[in-house]
């Protein structure tokens, strides 16, 4: 049945009156993978050399070993953000008499053609063939090659459960995140457990009890059989979840926004729509990795700079959310725009629900800043101004040019090298969003009264969020007066 289901899928693709775009996009697709592999392929080739020059007080092998759980770790991070899953219209099949343990096996099956899992063996492999097998023959080699495409399977489908299960409820991608952010933490930033020890500890007795290589085997085919379940046990999800729609909305998986009604209902599929789609999720990730922004420009002195410096990192640590994300507005609903125009929804809900989301998640990236209390009680007290001021000020600029962005984003492409909405709105958005902090602030540091310009940052923050019933009146009606321009825009693909 797999011959069967590439043969169909073949025919699919000649036949979509897109094969052309499509062959063409794969091409240069294609011709990047293979710069990226001959990359990989150098590093590989040399990594006895590279870690030489980055660990000269440690033994080689002792680096090799420490650094492939690492590898793995940032591995599993880059699959839940790149890796595509793969698919399959299943629904002409369920009327015929093929067995659901072909459908799932077929999916189950080709995720393993993914790059993602090539890398692994070209970085790896030659240093085992160069180094470890010289050192402590060819069964060792063998056995620590075995490990390497076990954990290389074991991640590839540990990537695709987490996000076939966010695909059903959300919280699933963001408490993946957390653990691997946490377990990041706990080593680089806590220093409660060290992953290149912890890698050692397997790898090197790897070295003396070649029989080991099969736990990550075994890792790997439960991986597989977890996935080959879940699909076998959800070929039917549509059909079902079609029977319950009446009974529950959409916004119950998301119990806190229920209270804002129709409002709730609306930042509910906005969320969806962020964790569902490769291309909105990386807003999200890159949020979560500007927290760490704080970490780069901060010492234990406070900023390397002036204290001006702060609410930049500030802004961006506790907003970065809004202005990725934002600056794509209202584009993320281009494929049902029209929709949109003529359904009963209230303009004024919608924009409403865009500042609910904004605060949700501007107060969830606040919290966790909340630690850059180390360096010190100001530091986020300025964190705190800045926060206050992407709610007021960024959630309505950002609003105000989504009344000027008319290019649309296809939701079922990819994040990589994705320019798809990218226009001169986005580039003139940035001037404000920057600017506008310094426009307050700034006069008041260079009179070193840099208290009263943190305070009437957030004054004016403060002001600008009790009368936002006023900005989502006028940018309702601005909207009005562009809607057409903007849905036509979004209908050119």
């Amino acid at each position: 049945m797999t011959a069967t289901f590439i043969r169909h899928e073949l025919k699919a693709f000649w036949r979509s009156k897109n094969t052309g775009k499509s062959i063409a996009i794969r091409v240069v697709m294609g011709i990047l993978i293979l710069y990226l592999f001959l990359n990989i392929l150098f590093i590989g080739i040399f990594l006895d050399r590279f870690l030489e020059h980055a660990f000269p007080k440690d033994d080689m092998v002792f680096s090799f070993c420490g650094i492939i759980l690492l590898y793995f770790l940032s591995d599993i991070l880059m699959r839940l953000q790149l890796q595509e899953l793969p698919t399959l219209r299943v629904q002409p099949y369920l009327q015929l008499p093929v067995k659901r343990n072909s459908l799932a096996g077929y999916l189950a099956f080709t995720s393993l053609l993914s790059v993602f899992n090539l890398w692994p063996v070209v970085l790896f492999v030659p240093f085992v063939l160069k180094v470890i097998a010289t050192d402590s023959g060819a069964l060792v080699a063998f056995a620590f090659i075995i490990s390497i495409i076990g954990l290389t399977v074991f991640n590839n489908y540990l990537a695709l459960y987490i996000k076939r299960k966010a695909n059903l409820n959300g919280w699933i991608f963001l408490i993946a995140a957390a653990i691997i952010a946490l377990i990041a933490l706990s080593d680089f930033w806590w220093h409660i457990i060290s992953i290149r020890k912890i890698s050692f500890l397997f790898f090197g007795h790897l070295i003396s009890h070649p029989a080991i290589a099969l736990l990550p085997v075994l890792l790997g085919v439960l991986m597989y059989y977890l996935n080959f379940l879940f699909l076998k046990q959800n070929l039917y999800l549509e059909e079902l979840s079609a029977h319950k729609a009446s009974a529950y909305k959409s916004s119950t998986e998301f119990p806190l926004l229920n209270r804002f009604g129709s409002v709730g209902d609306l930042a509910a599929n906005e969320i969806k729509l962020i964790l569902r789609n490769k291309r909105s999720r990386s807003s999200l990730i890159m949020g979560l990795f500007f927290i760490f922004y704080g970490l780069i420009f901060y010492n234990k002195s406070g900023v390397t700079g002036s204290e001006g410096f702060k609410v930049f990192v500030g802004m961006y640590m506790t907003g970065a959310f809004i202005i990725s994300y934002g600056q794509y507005m209202f584009s993320w609903q281009a494929s049902h725009f029209d929709g949109l125009l003529v359904s009963k929804i209230s303009f004024a809900d919608f924009l409403k629900a865009k500042y609910l989301l904004f605060t949700i998640v501007s107060t969830f990236f606040f919290l966790l800043t909340i630690p850059y209390v180390y360096f010190g009680w100001r530091t986020l007290l300025v964190h705190f101004a800045m926060y206050l001021w992407n709610l007021g000020i960024n959630t309505t600029i950002v609003l105000f040019f989504a009344n000027r962005n008319y290019k649309r984003i296809d939701l079922s492409k990819g994040a990589a090298m994705n320019w798809e909405g990218v226009g001169a709105t986005q580039l003139l958005l940035t001037f404000p969003l920057i600017i506008a902090p310094y426009m307050v602030y700034g006069p008041f540091a260079f009179l070193k009264h840099n208290d009263i310009g943190i305070a009437l940052l957030a004054i004016i923050a403060v002001v600008f969020i009790f009368t936002r019933s006023f900005w989502i009146k006028q940018l309702e009606t601005d909207f009005y007066t562009k809607r057409y321009k903007i849905a036509g825009g979004f209908r050119n693909k």
